[in-house]
């Protein structure tokens, strides 16, 4: 397995990753908290179990180490819009029965500056729809299809740490209920998120990172009322950004751009409603339905890269190697894409003994990851308030806005992107 993409640094010697072959399936217990597998997943989310899913389907044995516990991972709220490959991705690890009984079809999203507001039809313009389908519900299927195989999770492993990930017998370390464990492996897929070890593992000199910090951030409250619209609304407005969307049709997800300096406690779910209503269409606001918050949180909006996505044998995925902001809905979309490029690589070289698909992972993940984060980039920019923002930059808002609703081409680009390029 050569890594031309970060095996070294260009100033000494390259790391050596190089394959005699794969180790045989089936994970072997040796002594002293010592096992052994194909390949070792850091992260137990939705990318890290997706990845175990599609690899136990095929036959390649792997184990996942989660640092929290099982139920803290399933009460994470986050974004349910699914792309098409992410939905064609699910269906191939068998994990999709739930998805399509109880997932919603959008066949389109509604874009609304001030009082005005028209629909992109992503149908009629690509032929693909998106599917509204909780991430957390995601990785409940995801979890009950790993507990049906009877695979490994080890929760809450503390003391994490990957060696020898430029050579080619790297191993993972670890401590659970504070005795130690260590497993050997081919690979390691580092799917632990932006603050995991495994991106803090490459060596600094061969990773360099690429960020964006947006001038505000977005206050979201779940409520269990109906949505206020079939579809999304994407809504931009002299007070600023505002997203009504839905996890089904009993719980809503609305979302209002806020300064990084807001305090949660300072919103009350009277003070959320009024604004909210202020933002969006008229219409829209005579019909939406308020009820008390059942979960209320401030997220700060970033876009990240760090390249390479691999280095040696550890392969990075999902937040550990790229956040966008939560416009347009790309975080897990774009962890599915990662998981696509490495599964098909993991799945050549074990059936082959080929190491093309790996060696070629980064390269084809980062191509896909700089489209996503220009998209998302594009719309964040399109729908807020920026604080230094003039009269000028707020008329070229309008503008755009205004080619959007008129334009053809400009809406089959969007809806392109927001649908999921192909992989």
């Amino acid at each position: 397995m050569d890594c031309p993409d970060g095996g070294g640094d260009g100033h000494g010697k390259a790391a050596d990753a190089s394959v005699a072959g794969p180790r045989d399936g089936g994970m072997n217990g040796l002594s002293n908290g010592r096992v052994k597998t194909q390949v070792a997943i850091i992260g137990g989310g939705p990318s890290g179990l997706l990845l175990g899913q599609l690899l136990s389907r095929h036959g390649i044995d792997n184990v996942i180490l989660e640092q929290r516990t099982r139920a803290h991972v399933l009460s994470r709220i986050r974004a349910g819009v699914l792309e098409r490959g992410l939905v064609e991705l699910l269906r191939e690890a068998g994990v999709a029965d739930r998805l399509e009984r109880e997932g919603i079809r959008h066949d389109g999203a509604l874009i609304s500056f001030d009082d005005e507001m028209f629909r992109v039809d992503f149908t009629g313009t690509t032929g693909h729809a998106v599917t509204v389908y909780g991430q957390t519900e995601v990785t409940h299927d995801l979890y009950a299809a790993r507990d049906a195989t009877g695979a490994p999770v080890h929760f809450e492993a503390e003391e994490v740490a990957i060696h020898g990930a430029d050579s080619d017998a790297p191993h993972v370390t670890f401590r659970v209920g504070g005795a130690p464990m260590r497993i050997d492996c081919d690979v390691v897929a580092g799917c632990d998120g932006f603050h995991g070890v495994s991106r803090a593992s490459m060596p600094r000199h061969i990773r360099r990172d690429f960020e964006k910090i947006y001038p505000f951030g977005w206050l979201g409250v779940l409520s269990e009322t109906p949505p206020v619209n079939e579809e999304l609304i994407y809504a931009s407005s002299e007070r600023g950004f505002a997203l009504c969307s839905m996890r089904n049709p009993r719980l809503s997800r609305y979302y209002i751009q806020c300064s990084l300096e807001e305090r949660v406690e300072d919103w009350t779910d009277d003070r959320f409603w009024d604004e909210l209503k202020r933002r969006i269409p008229s219409d829209q606001a005579d019909r939406l339905v308020t009820g008390p918050s059942i979960e209320t949180s401030i997220a700060p909006l970033r876009s990240f890269v760090t390249e390479p996505m691999r280095w040696g044998r550890l392969f990075l995925c999902g937040d550990a190697a790229h956040i966008v902001p939560p416009t347009g809905a790309k975080g897990l979309n774009l962890a599915a894409s990662d998981v696509h490029y490495l599964f098909e690589g993991l799945r050549e070289f074990y059936a082959t003994g080929a190491t093309r698909g790996l060696d070629a992972y980064s390269d084809r993940a980062l191509r896909r990851v700089w489209k996503a984060e220009r998209f998302s980039w594009w719309f964040t920019s399109l729908m807020h308030r920026f604080p230094d923002q003039t009269g000028f930059d707020r008329r070229m808002q309008r503008a755009e806005i205004d080619f959007l609703r008129t334009n053809a081409a400009a809406q089959t680009a969007m809806a392109e992107n927001y649908v999921g390029l192909p992989y």
